[in-house]
């Protein structure tokens, strides 16, 4: 086993990202109907304010806090906040293992994206894993040209945006640490989706039933990037997204139990295909990064 793996202290870590997101997910498809995505946004940004603001303190961590890259906080903010009202109004019009299916795009839209913004070259096995993720979005979209899903649409321009949001990430993780990256991230969501909130005209105040599942929105969304980070720091990339995929039979069990959503073997196969594409990606990284044996 390579050094610093740990993979059953990784899959637990995991366990419970996949419960964060299939909270995040239900809680979401529940308020969908009370609030729209700007509220949710804006509520769950708030929730998120105040346990990163708690943290920092209770930490000592307040310093770390930096405002120097404020303009590259607010387009990668701005790129999330987008992906994620697209993902939330998704959530609302199209079953919960579609959503997820083509969440799990971003990697691709990735190597689409880096040669752009990080300068990356896309080698033969980056194209490889490219076309499969493509033929995956078309087992899961099954598009129609004739009479377009808007929530399909939603959800695949959610993995694009997505996507750029952690090329953004990934720059600003040279110079900031997670404090300031999540403090920025909370507070100028909570902002933007406070404006659009009230730019919009109609304003719908959380009840203490809709108030419960916006406070589990905005807990499972930390809850789950926590974990999330937790077990990229015990294992591989590879070993993560291979275990992450396992949210995709959970949210369609989720899916028939929940909200009598009828089981789609081809979302499955389609999710398989985008995983492969992923799994194909991730191993060409890997080996890539490893030093050359002396000669």
């Amino acid at each position: 086993m390579p050094p610093n793996q740990h993979p059953i202290a990784a899959t637990l870590w995991m366990a419970g990202a996949i419960a964060s997101f299939s909270a995040m997910a239900v809680a979401g498809r529940m308020v969908s109907g009370v609030h729209d995505t700007f509220e949710i946004m804006a509520w769950r940004s708030l929730v998120g304010l105040g346990i990163v603001g708690v943290w920092a303190v209770l930490a000592g961590r307040l310093a770390e806090i930096r405002g120097d890259r404020l303009g590259r906080h607010m387009v990668r903010n701005l790129c999330h906040f987008i992906g994620q009202n697209l993902w939330f109004w998704a959530l609302a019009v199209i079953p919960l293992a579609q959503v997820i299916a083509l969440e799990f795009t971003s990697p691709i839209w990735v190597i689409l994206l880096s040669p752009l913004l990080l300068g990356e070259r896309i080698t033969a096995a980056r194209a490889v894993s490219t076309v499969l993720g493509f033929a995956g979005i078309l087992i899961v979209a099954r598009p129609d040209f004739a009479q377009v899903d808007m929530g399909v649409l939603a959800a695949a321009g959610s993995a694009i945006f997505f996507a750029a949001s952690i090329i953004l990430t990934k720059t600003l993780t040279r110079h900031e640490s997670v404090v300031s990256i999540m403090f920025w991230l909370t507070l100028m969501q909570a902002i933007l989706g406070l404006a659009c909130t009230f730019a919009d005209g109609r304003t719908v105040w959380p009840t203490p039933v809709s108030g419960f599942w916006l406070a589990l929105i905005g807990l499972s969304g930390l809850g789950a990037h926590l974990c999330l980070t937790q077990a990229l720091s015990l294992a591989s990339a590879g070993f993560v997204v291979t275990v992450d995929f396992l949210r995709l039979p959970v949210f369609v069990l989720l899916g028939m139990i929940l909200f009598s959503e009828p089981l789609d073997a081809l979302v499955i196969v389609g999710g398989g295909v985008i995983l492969l594409a992923n799994w194909i990606s991730i191993r060409a990284a890997g080996r890539a990064s490893r030093p050359q044996d002396a000669r």
